[in-house]
């Protein structure tokens, strides 16, 4: 459907600058905003490099088990279905830690990881678990403490203060990974209350 919605878009985009005499125009807006493209992309190379390696350090190194042991009482609560030594605890501590430090592109395929260890849990494989749920409402409400992808793409775009978007981006994600919580063990409560009442 989203798709279409674009395809839409872009048919009367061009519908209606041919109509009002700017198509150059578009043209020209379109080879413009395809260089800036290209150019915040190359940008954001270096900077996502540098955070892929440290996550692969730390993960070599043994740092990912001891955040994972760390954060282990706090994922005993959001997880409890998942036994203490399942790999899927040690894949979801590395997605949270990137999303932490704001590197999206990162998070994704230690999401996918984290999610592949979590089916591996389930018994009914047609239907999410609980776990699953929560992942994914962590995954995408994550606490960001450095948005990163965010301050390179600032950067790369000139602006004058890339760094003022730290404290606003801490205490916003901090209110939506809290509403993700509650709304996931609520969920949890009701379909449990209306399970049992079947």
């Amino acid at each position: 459907m989203l798709n279409y919605i674009w395809l839409g878009l872009m048919v009367v985009s061009v519908v209606v600058a041919a109509f009002t005499g700017k198509m150059a125009a578009v043209t020209q807006a379109a080879v413009d905003y395809g260089k800036t493209a290209v150019d915040i992309s190359i940008g954001l190379i270096g900077i996502m490099a540098l955070w892929l390696g440290i996550m692969r350090i730390g993960e070599k190194s043994g740092l990912v088990t001891l955040i994972s042991k760390a954060l282990f009482p706090i994922l005993r609560k959001l997880f409890p279905s998942i036994p203490a030594d399942h790999p899927a605890l040690g894949a979801i501590v590395m997605n949270l830690s990137a999303n932490m430090l704001g590197l999206n592109n990162a998070a994704t395929p230690l999401g996918l990881k984290a999610m592949e260890e979590l089916q591996s849990l389930n018994k009914i494989k047609e239907r999410a678990t609980n776990a699953m749920v929560m992942f994914l409402a962590l995954n995408t409400s994550s606490v960001t403490l450095v948005p990163a992808t965010v301050i390179a793409i600032l950067v790369a775009s000139g602006a004058t203060s890339p760094t003022d978007i730290i404290i606003t981006a801490l205490i916003a994600t901090i209110f939506s990974t809290l509403t993700a919580i509650i709304a996931v063990k609520g969920l949890e409560v009701f379909m449990k209350d209306k399970e049992d009442a079947v």
